[in-house]
């Protein structure tokens, strides 16, 4: 039997997929949470196999909540079901430990499978979804680093990889280390590592210092 928690703010879609899950033979719903700090404690104190996990939701947020249970109850897995499809939510989705990233247009029969499918290892991400990531990492590969300037970097004597100069850029916009990994689909300890790099490359530790040194080379 896979034990499910709902969290959602919205009673309409709790009770929808309330009805929908305690149809299946092999499903039952152990709880309902309506924001984001009782998905948490519920999550806690029952360790259900499966959270279908909303985004907007009063105090901790879906993407919040992700990261909580992952660290804390890592045996469950989330499944996020939302209404947003915008990249920044996804990555920032799966970067958070979750299994699978759906939007709430899919079918009841597509729910329930996918939850099944969760349940048994496998990554759920529609195609539409799916599009979306690829498109990102190809506007990444492609153009990103190209908006570098390599001559100002040669006129310093500073050489970066390709893949140092994506993660410049978006050190430059401001992105954090976090948010970086997500984007470049990479892990936290390869973007410190790729970091230390440049660091080393550019004669700082300081990242304040480092950002505006990276600023004065690109512009």
């Amino acid at each position: 039997m896979i034990r499910i928690i709902i969290a959602d703010d919205q009673a309409l879609i709790r009770d929808g997929l309330e009805t929908i899950i305690e149809l299946q033979e092999d499903m039952e719903v152990v709880g309902v949470a309506e924001d984001g700090h009782q998905a948490c404690e519920l999550t806690a104190k029952l360790k259900p196999d499966l959270v279908l996990m909303d985004i907007k939701m009063p105090g901790k947020n879906g993407i919040e909540c992700t990261r909580w249970i992952k660290e804390n109850v890592p045996d469950t897995i989330v499944l996020i079901l939302t209404t947003f499809s915008e990249e920044q939510y996804i990555i920032d989705g799966l970067l958070g430990g979750a299994s699978g990233y759906l939007v709430k247009d899919l079918s009841a029969e597509k729910i329930v499978s996918s939850i099944r499918d969760a349940v048994q290892g496998q990554f759920m991400l529609p195609a539409s979804i799916a599009a979306k990531l690829t498109a990102r990492l190809s506007y990444l590969s492609g153009t990103l680093a190209s908006v570098i300037n390599t001559e100002r970097f040669k006129q310093e004597e500073i050489h970066f990889t390709e893949r140092e100069k994506e993660i410049i850029l978006l050190m430059v916009e401001g992105k954090n280390n976090h948010e970086i990994a997500g984007i470049l689909y990479m892990s936290l300890g390869t973007v410190k590592n790729y970091i230390s790099n440049i660091y080393q490359k550019i004669g700082t530790n300081d990242r304040a210092k480092a950002i505006l040194l990276l600023k004065k080379m690109i512009m």
